[in-house]
């Protein structure tokens, strides 16, 4: 690993408060590794033999079912994923590929276990990491069980606007093939939406988003803190993660 990332990683939310000797020992067993676009990192059922800290580059979460497969999120610098696996020595449930070029730190989760049991920062920032990381799901479901397909795209445009900072225009970071599978849609269904939301102010020109309503939109979408993250953000996960750096 270079020491330039060493801020970066000890920023995030499960490393930020524990003891300088614990986060040196972690990070002088991880091991840093370059991957290429489109490689399968792990896939699910595999036992989780490590924590995977991004970086550089971007990851896709996803998981299949009797030939269909499922986008779970996208995560971008700098994030760790998947906590929920490591602790209790457990099988993934989602498999994981690169989406472009990517830098991968990984830590071994023996050692990350042997942490939390000497340091009680580390044990309580990976209780906090978890709860952010179940209340982010329980809004994701909320979102794909209340929300109709119109609501649930224009709500993931303004979300995705906010991070580029309110911007009118912006251009989407990903595949609208991906975008339709997280949002619970076929392929078709996300064209025939983004058609239908012209005359609500929303034009999509090749990957080009152009929104002329913010606060119009917001209405339409019922935009809820209970529902939505309107919080402050820092810009490290992709709009559909639940949290920074919580996967």
């Amino acid at each position: 690993m270079r020491n330039d990332e060493k801020p970066a990683i000890r920023d995030l939310p499960l490393f930020r408060g524990i003891m300088d000797e614990t986060f040196d020992t972690l990070m002088a067993a991880t091991y840093s590794q370059e991957f290429p676009p489109q490689l399968d990192l792990f896939r699910q059922g595999d036992r989780a033999d490590f924590l995977h800290i991004l970086v550089e580059g971007s990851v896709q979460l996803h998981t299949e079912w009797r030939g269909r497969e499922a986008i779970m999120a996208v995560i971008r610098p700098v994030s760790s994923f998947i906590v929920a696996a490591c602790i209790p020595d457990a099988p993934y449930l989602m498999s994981a590929r690169t989406q472009e070029r990517s830098r991968i730190i990984m830590l071994p989760t023996v050692d990350l276990r042997t942490a939390l049991g000497r340091d009680p920062a580390l044990a309580g920032a990976v209780m906090s990491h978890l709860a952010m990381s179940f209340r982010g799901m329980v809004r994701q479901a909320k979102n794909l069980k209340l929300r109709t397909g119109r609501e649930r795209l224009i709500a993931w445009l303004l979300s995705q606007a906010r991070r580029e900072g309110n911007l009118h225009t912006f251009t989407l970071p990903f595949e609208k093939r991906h975008l339709a599978s997280y949002l619970g849609m076929t392929p078709e269904s996300l064209s025939r939406v983004f058609n239908a939301l012209k005359s609500e102010g929303i034009t999509l020109d090749g990957s080009r988003v152009i929104i002329a309503d913010h606060a119009r939109l917001a209405e339409v979408a019922g935009l809820d803190a209970m529902m939505d993250d309107l919080g402050p953000d820092n810009g490290r996960a992709e709009p559909w993660s639940p949290h920074p750096g919580s996967w």
